[in-house]
Formats: C-alpha cells, sequence, structure tokens
C-alpha cells in the first residue's frame, strides 16, 4: 500500500500544479469520438449516473452533465476538482482506492489515461474497488495510452509521475479478470510513446467475456 500511497501524493503535487494548464487543453478529435461512442452506448442501455475517475478539470463531465446523465466527478487533486465545481459539477478529492460511495451507487464510470498512474501490482486491486460502484450490468469506459509492457517513473518541471504501459494482450488479460469486455479498440500512434490507445467498454458481470477487435 505504501507504493500505492506514494505514487497517490506525487501525482496529487504534479496535477495540482497543472490545472491551469491543463484547463486550456483542447481535446483531440479522436478522444471526441470516443466519448461519443461511450455516450450512445449508455444512452441506449439507460445508464445515466455515472462516476468519473481522474475528471481532471471537468471537462468530459460537463460532456456527460450536457448531454442528460447525472455525473459526479472524482479527482486525486484538489485544483482539479475546484475547476470541476467552478463549472457546477458535483465533485470530490478521491483515488481510486478510497471512493467514498455506497456498493453500486452507479450504471457507469468512465476513465481516461488516469489508471495508467496505477502502479502494475495494485492494478487488479484498484479494478476490484471500481467494480464495487458498480450496479449490476453496469458499464465502464477504460481508456489508457500503451503499446509495451513498461513502468517507468517520467520527471519533468512540475515533478514526478508513475507510467505503466500495457500491451494488447496484457491489458485486455488483466481487465478480463474482473469484468467482460463488450468492445475494444486499439488506436495506434506513430510516435515511440504513446504507442497506442486502448479503448474499453467493460461490463460488470462473472462470465461471457468477449473481445470485439
Amino acid at each position: 500500500m505504501s507504493h500505492y500511497l506514494k505514487t497517490i501524493e506525487q501525482l496529487r503535487q504534479y496535477y495540482d500544479r497543472d490545472a491551469d494548464g491543463r484547463d486550456l487543453r483542447e481535446k483531440s478529435d479522436w478522444k471526441i469520438e470516443e466519448r461519443a461512442l461511450f455516450l450512445k452506448t449508455l444512452k441506449s442501455t439507460n445508464c445515466y449516473r455515472i462516476l468519473e475517475l481522474g475528471a481532471g478539470t471537468g471537462q468530459d463531465s460537463l460532456f456527460f452533465r450536457e448531454n442528460g446523465l447525472d455525473v459526479v466527478a472524482t479527482d486525486l487533486s484538489p485544483s482539479m476538482v475546484e475547476y470541476c465545481k467552478s463549472k457546477g459539477l458535483t465533485a470530490y478529492v478521491m483515488d481510486f482506492l478510497s471512493l467514498d460511495f455506497p456498493p453500486q451507487s452507479f450504471d457507469a464510470l468512465y476513465a481516461v489515461n488516469c489508471l495508467l498512474h496505477v502502479p502494475k501490482m495494485d492494478l487488479h486491486r484498484v479494478l476490484q474497488a471500481l467494480r464495487t460502484m458498480l450496479r449490476a450490468d453496469g458499464l465502464f469506459y477504460l481508456g489508457m495510452y500503451g503499446g509495451e509492457d513498461s513502468e517507468i517513473v517520467r520527471s519533468g518541471d512540475l515533478g514526478e509521475r508513475l507510467f505503466v504501459s500495457y500491451s494488447e494482450a496484457t491489458m485486455t488479460h488483466a481487465v478480463k479478470q474482473v469484468f467482460a469486455i463488450d468492445y475494444y479498440n486499439r488506436i495506434d500512434f506513430p510516435a515511440d510513446w504513446p504507442q497506442c490507445f486502448h479503448s474499453m467498454i467493460l461490463r460488470k458481470q462473472d462470465a461471457g467475456a468477449q473481445v470485439v477487435a
């Protein structure tokens, strides 16, 4: 647990310092398309209460709220959460293992490029904790940069961040221990890192996982 807590504290400090800049960044077209796909899936399955993890300044949470969903945003950075609240969002300072909600509080979860900061040794435990937040048959959009299997700490002007990367085979194997995979899409990039983006829609159920390329 100490490694997880140390990682969380480093990330909190980094993203507190980066909040102002992140609120000004425009979203890539492919991210907008992935988000729209999940919104369509949610509405077609009557999933309206959604928890965003690692919400940042609340851009995606605001999008979902403006499209008729009941949204709760969480982030480990107090500065990020203040940005969410300034947009009128319900938002809390929480990390993956300190989600203070009753079990099965949400129809869906949404997490983009935040679980890539979870130490590999803690990924299964984090996925299990997130699973308890979902109602039966609830959905979980999990998006993560990846490509090769690695775990490194990157240093910069704002501090240190742990980055974990998974290959397609390792990523899908890990999530299938906890969720069924309704949808998988690998988006490849020309740069060395990130090599790709793993886009997944997961479902809370005990069996019947299926990867759809």
